[in-house]
């Protein structure tokens, strides 16, 4: 009852008064739409007579409610319908008021948001949208869109050719082949066959568009826990605020089941829901976020700084904040990119879990995301084999995921341990194994494996812009090169060229953790200030 009251929560005649002035009172008649399913150009409405409805959701909303969720924030289109149910007088507050009630008044500010998230998990969790995805679980590109849509957090129903009876006849209504799987329906009226992540990104209007003329005080590129850090700190301190990510807030935290030693979190948050907090809170300050866009090139041979993005577009800003974050290092197997998506797997959500219940599964890699990956999906599969080059876990992985570990009879944990070849056809079906210190061999019938070793930096955009370290990571502060132009020396995570800096899982020397990944983001936004102000 109280999730449902702070998610509908009743205005009091105090709180309405002091929106009086950021709205614009409206009639609407019965019947009349409000605003529609696919809309963009409309605000908040707070009833102040009568009562609003929304067929979709079976809900009424009475005096004293608002409409609204995190697309208010982000001017992305509306996803269900609104509609009067009778006579109705309403106040609509802009986006653009919105946004300044939110930032200057604490207490509807929370209000607002806390309602805006509490709907959003409402309409995930009930597939209430305008996306159906079609595809089958024996898909790579399947697995790719599910996690596209899920890890920005659009709500969207799926439909398994080879589970659910009913998918026939929605291929047969929209004119669909089998061959054609997978495929995205947008808004109940568009087929998307196999789309690119950018397509389905344009297509549910996921972006603003970015304006090419304007020239940003800062850009940042990578949406991980250091790009958001940066996002956040540096909108809030009124600087103008680009991000841009390759695929989805979060990074490569993003797909961690459970951090449990992030400050502030005693019981553990999933990576997801830290990215959406982070991602709502950027949005709240004025960041504008970008997704399915990666970076192409760092055009750095005049001022302002240009990053050429793979739609050939290009973005101006005064400083630059590098991070893009890092990737698993892939294995040295001939067929590797064979299984990808049909049985090798870089990460643990709730998508995995689902195709891999109840089967044996084996997990590559010794960090702490590797840990959480073991301990979340013990509780899915039948058992869980986590296979590690080194004599023990102590030197890489955090005691607390160790000794749970060591507690799961589920978990078996094979030390000295490598893949040597994978098997089977048009999925995995087993692998084979080497222990490195007795040299036996051996056969795990296993049609899944997360592959989460080591790291390789998402750096091959710079050419050769920045000085990178003998393993590509990006150089800042006292190293940054010996080819510093200016009279001062490089603030502590600048890099060799002025007013670019790195942060995260992308910069040479840091630590590989969300909570130094958070804190550089926020200190880089100080040295921008300084930067700005030369």
């Amino acid at each position: 009852m109280a999730e449902r009251d702070a998610m509908f929560p009743t205005l009091t005649d105090a709180q309405i008064a002091r929106l009086m002035a950021s709205g614009e009172k409206r009639q609407v008649q019965a019947g009349e739409i409000v605003f529609d399913q696919g809309d963009t150009d409309h605000g908040v409405f707070v009833v102040l007579e009568g009562s609003l409805e929304f067929p979709k959701l079976s809900r009424v909303h009475q005096p004293g409610q608002f409409t609204g969720e995190v697309n208010q924030l982000s001017g992305r289109r509306a996803l269900v319908r609104c509609q009067a149910r009778e006579a109705s007088t309403v106040l609509e507050i802009s986006r653009a008021n919105l946004r300044h009630i939110v930032q200057t008044d604490a207490e509807l500010g929370e209000i607002f948001l806390r309602a805006f998230l509490l709907r959003r998990v409402y309409l995930i969790q009930n597939s209430v949208g305008d996306a159906v995805l079609i595809g089958s679980s024996n898909s790579a590109d399947t697995l790719r869109l599910q996690g596209f849509l899920s890890r920005n957090g659009y709500p969207h129903s799926y439909l398994d050719v080879e589970r659910d009876p009913d998918t026939q006849s929605v291929l047969d209504q929209f004119g669909i082949k089998l061959a054609d799987i997978p495929v995205v329906i947008c808004r109940g009226e568009k087929v998307l066959k196999n789309p690119t992540n950018a397509e389905a990104a344009e297509c549910f209007g996921l972006n603003a568009g970015i304006d090419e003329q304007s020239v940003y005080d800062v850009l940042v590129v990578g949406a991980g826990p250091s790009g958001l850090a940066a996002a956040v700190y540096g909108a809030s301190e009124g600087l103008s605020v680009l991000v841009i990510e390759t695929s989805a807030p979060g990074g490569q935290a993003g797909s961690s089941s459970r951090i449990e030693n992030y400050l502030g979190f005693p019981t553990g948050i999933s990576g997801q829901d830290l990215a959406g907090r982070a991602f709502v809170q950027a949005e709240k300050f004025g960041a504008q976020i970008v997704v399915a866009r990666a970076a192409r090139a760092l055009k750095c041979k005049q001022k302002p700084y240009s990053v050429e993005m793979d739609d050939g577009k290009l973005v101006h800003s005064r400083t630059v904040i590098v991070a893009a974050g890092a990737q698993y290092r892939k294995p040295e197997l001939s067929n590797l990119a064979q299984f990808e998506g049909v049985g090798i797997y870089y990460g643990a959500t709730n998508i995995e879990a689902q195709i891999c219940r109840d089967k044996e599964v084996a997990i590559v890699g010794g960090g702490n995301s590797a840990g959480q990956a073991a301990i979340f999906l013990a509780a899915h599969v039948k058992h869980v084999y986590l296979m590690v080059r080194r004599p023990d876990l102590a030197s890489t992985m955090s005691r607390y995921l160790i000794a749970r570990i060591e507690e799961c009879k589920e978990i078996t944990l094979m030390t000295w341990t490598e893949i040597e070849a994978l098997e089977g056809d048009s999925h995995l079906e087993r692998v084979r194994w080497r222990n490195k210190q007795t040299g036996e061999t051996g056969v795990l019938e296993t049609p899944h494996v997360f592959m989460m070793t080591g790291a390789c930096p998402n750096t091959q955009w710079l050419d050769g812009c920045l000085a990178l370290d003998d393993k590509q990571f990006i150089k800042t502060g006292a190293d940054a090169g010996t080819e510093w132009p200016l009279r001062r020396s490089p603030y502590l995570l600048e890099t060799s060229l002025p007013g670019v800096f790195a942060v995260g899982d992308v910069r040479s020397g840091s630590m590989k953790r969300v909570a130094a990944a958070v804190g550089e983001g926020s200190m880089a936004v100080q040295f921008v200030h300084k930067v700005l102000a030369e």
